[in-house]
Order: structure tokens, then sequence, then C-alpha cells
């Protein structure tokens, strides 16, 4: 039996710019936070900064849980710029951004990138009333 190797997970030090992934849905918020390699800093959900049930969709536990992972990454690694794509329907898309903005990084570039059928899938039919 060969031993295990333990390899040592190398920590970025500095990073000045990177993408923020915020994935918006009707339930919840999710934001993520990268450098340019995609290698995540950090994530964060409404959840994780104390909101349970339906107050995760809304789009005040949006920014809050922005502002919160967005000051830990800027704690951490230095982060200063972001490019952000967005995703998803939901109530805290922009809320996701004005809290990242207000935790101190500079938005440089936003991008959506809701995924929108191009007459793909056959929806579902309609209930009966």
């Amino acid at each position: 039996m060969a031993k295990d190797k333990k390899t040592k997970k190398t920590t970025k030090s500095n990073v000045q710019s990177g993408i923020a992934t915020i994935q918006s849905t009707f339930n919840n918020t999710i934001i993520t936070l990268a450098d340019e390699n995609g290698e995540v800093l950090g994530q964060g959900s409404p959840s994780m900064v104390g909101f349970k049930g339906a107050k995760r969709s809304t789009a005040y536990a949006a920014t809050k849980a922005a502002m919160d992972v967005a000051e830990r990454v800027i704690k951490k690694y230095g982060l200063r710029d972001v490019k952000v794509i967005i995703k998803g329907p939901g109530a805290g898309r922009n809320a996701a951004v004005k809290g990242l903005d207000s935790a101190g990084l500079k938005v440089t570039m936003l991008m959506d990138k809701t995924p929108i059928p191009h007459n793909g899938c056959r929806p579902r039919k309609i209930p009966r009333k």
C-alpha cells in the first residue's frame, strides 16, 4: 500500500480582478466570486447571512449576502474590480449587484446569461381550472 501524498493547496495572496456570478432563482440567490481563471475565492447566499424560508428570495437578502461575500473576499484576497455575470429570473438580480458595489467592488462589466429557450423543449400541459 502506497502512502498518500498530502498536497498543499496554494493560496492566492493578492487578486486584483475577478468574476462575480449571480445565480438568482425565485427561491434563492447564490453569489460566487472567482478570479480570472475561474478558481472560486468565496461564495455566499442569503441563508449563510441568516435569512430562512421565504425571506431568502427577497432583494434585501440578496443585497446582504452579496455584501457579506464581497467583504470576506476583499479582506482575504484584496479583490478590487469584478465582471458580473447574472443568471436567472429572481428578485435578487439587481440587488446583488448593488450589494457588491456598496461593499467596495468596482463593477467593470455586466453580462446577462439567463438561459432562454429558442423553442427547444415542449412546455408542460396547462393545468385545468
